[in-house]
């Protein structure tokens, strides 16, 4: 049965489809001067950015990941969890409490221990449960303010120098008016003179079809380059 497909195989004229194992745009990772200085041709891509301290990948690794001489051999260390361990808690719980109700059995006011560590909360409302409320606000306030990102001792050189670069503030370049745009101008204005809707229902002089807006943008940017 093979050997029957592979002679069919054979004594086809058809030739066999391979895929070009090539990038359909050229990767050019040294377009910017200073990654370009520090760019060691004998390195992978993967390799000279992990020097430089970027990223050539955003997404999770795909398929195997390169181990270094120092890796090789050791195992790593694995902790086996204990399903039915409990995890221990810095902070006591309150595990039992007083309750005081009225004739009907309301709550209307709840003694906690003494020992149980925590401040007596704001209650404007004088809500009875509010002291039952889950801990989310007491981890709120202990939460340290953020105060922005630490400036890394150990950051490379060259990431030091492209962030200085990218923090760099570009200056905007003014933008001047062509002279076949001075031309169709004029002669816009020769035609219609200051009635810009007549200017953008014009076929031959505006078959771009210019808005009135747009072209008084211009004409006032003429007259005040004049």
């Amino acid at each position: 049965m093979g050997r029957t497909l592979q002679n069919k195989k054979r004594r086809s004229s058809r030739s066999t489809i391979r895929q070009a194992n090539k990038l359909k745009k050229p990767l050019n990772p040294r377009g910017n001067s200073i990654i370009a200085q520090n760019w060691d041709k004998n390195e992978t891509l993967t390799q000279n950015y992990r020097r430089i301290g970027l990223t050539s990948r955003l997404k999770t690794p795909s398929g195997g990941i390169e181990k270094f001489v120092r890796n090789v051999g050791k195992a790593p260390k694995q902790t086996r969890l204990d399903p039915l361990g409990i995890k221990s808690i810095d902070r006591a719980v309150v595990t039992s409490a007083r309750v005081e109700r009225d004739a009907d059995g309301k709550i209307v006011k709840i003694h906690m221990p003494e020992d149980s560590g925590r401040p007596p909360r704001a209650n404007p409302l004088n809500d009875p449960l509010r002291q039952f409320d889950s801990d989310s606000e007491d981890e709120d306030e202990d939460e340290e303010e953020w105060g922005g990102v630490e400036d890394d001792e150990n950051k490379p050189e060259v990431l030091r120098m492209l962030e200085e670069e990218a923090a760099r503030p570009e200056l905007k370049k003014p933008r001047h008016q062509s002279e076949q745009e001075t031309e169709w101008l004029e002669k816009l204005i020769k035609r219609h003179g200051d009635n810009y809707e007549a200017m953008a229902w014009d076929r031959k002089l505006n078959p771009m079809q210019q808005t009135a807006g747009d072209l008084r943008r211009r004409v006032a940017k003429l007259r005040a380059s004049e």
